[in-house]
């Protein structure tokens, strides 16, 4: 049933709907300075964006159940196109943040629609590493698109770095339609599907450990850019450097699961990748301030964010593969959930000058996330 490339077209929609959700951390000085708002209003759109994307995955998985797969995550990347296109040419803060809006609710129900699509075209025994390859997309938005979008607009201006993230949907959106199996499907999704989920203890956990793991990365995140520049003197350059550290570590951590998953199986490699990414937050709450260390701590919490997001995944599909697409969209949903609620205290932090406050407050937020993975080994599952 599956094209060859059908997991390579899904991951590069992956790549740009990540590129394109977390594009304006690495360019928020020149959307500052170019649209004539501050800082904080700049990781506004962040913060909005994931809100908007926390309500609409859900409600999405509802909507989109029974729809043809590659319809569906084809029209989402075109959507994505046009609107980056359209963000390029907008003439104020407030178009580029209606835009924003617009192109978070439609990019909602892709990354989950794509884990569950792989549940339904792939073999049970080649699930897990597959679903991991499919979110190295993620990986590679952080370890390409995001020091891409950071040179790009710092040399080229924000409005080049949207033309750019618009032109790779494209490309995505032509390989998704010639890739992807035509007449894939998912089981409808009712109310009785989100009364099953939200009953499942294991299910709720791992829930909070995808929204304590994301606000405690995006408290710093967010804001990477500028705290870099104020806390260690960074030039763009060098912040495109640590962008990349992130991002190429990031990407090695996922195949470092991808290997591991169907061996060690989702608790164990879980366990492994959420303490390494308590251990590289860590490493920059207590070295803010030194350029060297802070890049050290960021390649370590590399390592960890993507692996350990791919493998809540990974545990919410091997659950129920029918039902994949609600599953995870609840994880995706939640996922932003942490994001919105990580760029807040970020960005009240920062407004307030609090920026060493910043990593540590990171640290006891995904160290909680190690806590709660800890707890689920005693929940049973049957294919985690």
């Amino acid at each position: 049933m599956t094209r060859s490339f059908a997991p390579t077209a899904l991951l590069l929609g992956n790549f740009v709907i990540g590129t394109s959700i977390i594009g304006p951390s690495g360019m928020l000085s020149e959307l500052s300075s170019g649209l004539g708002v501050s800082i904080r209003d700049a990781g506004l759109l962040i913060t909005f964006g994931a809100v908007m994307l926390c309500i609409c995955s859900p409600l999405s998985a509802w909507l989109t159940g029974r729809f043809d797969r590659r319809l569906l995550l084809g029209g989402i990347v075109l959507v994505l196109a046009l609107s980056n296109f359209a963000s390029a040419f907008a003439p104020s803060y407030a178009a580029v943040m209606a835009i924003r809006l617009v192109m978070m609710a439609i990019a909602a129900p892709f990354t989950p629609q794509a884990a569950g699509t792989v549940g339904l075209i792939v073999p049970e025994e080649k699930r897990g590493s597959v679903i991991a390859y499919v979110f190295l997309g993620w990986s590679l938005a952080a370890a390409i698109g995001l020091p891409l979008v950071t040179v790009i607009a710092s040399r080229l201006g924000w409005q080049n770095a949207y033309l750019c993230i618009g032109l790779l949907s494209f490309i995505a959106f032509i390989m998704l339609v010639w890739r992807l199996p035509a007449r894939v499907t998912g089981a409808p999704v009712d109310i009785k599907t989100w009364i099953a989920l939200g009953r499942d203890p294991l299910v709720v956990l791992l829930l909070l450990v995808t929204c304590l793991q994301m606000a405690g990365q995006f408290v710093v995140f967010t804001f990477m850019a500028p705290l870099l520049q104020r806390l260690a003197s960074a030039g763009p350059e060098a912040i495109a450097v640590v962008f990349s550290l992130y991002g190429i570590f990031g990407f090695v951590g996922n195949v470092v699961a991808t290997r591991l998953v169907d061996t060690w199986g989702g608790y164990r490699t879980s366990l492994l990748f959420t303490t390494t990414l308590m251990i590289g937050v860590g490493i920059w709450a207590f070295g803010a301030g030194a350029l060297l260390v802070m890049a050290l701590g960021v390649s370590v919490w590399g390592l960890g964010f993507a692996s350990s997001n791919s493998m809540q995944q990974v545990r919410l599909v091997g659950a129920a593969p029918p039902f994949a697409g609600a599953s995870v969209s609840l994880n995706t949903s939640v996922l932003y959930v942490g994001q919105a609620v990580g760029s807040a205290i970020g960005g009240m932090l920062y407004v307030r000058d609090m920026l060493h406050a910043t990593g540590f407050a990171a640290l006891a937020l995904v160290s909680a996330a190690v806590a709660v993975v800890l707890i689920t080994r005693r929940l049973p599952v049957a294919r985690s």
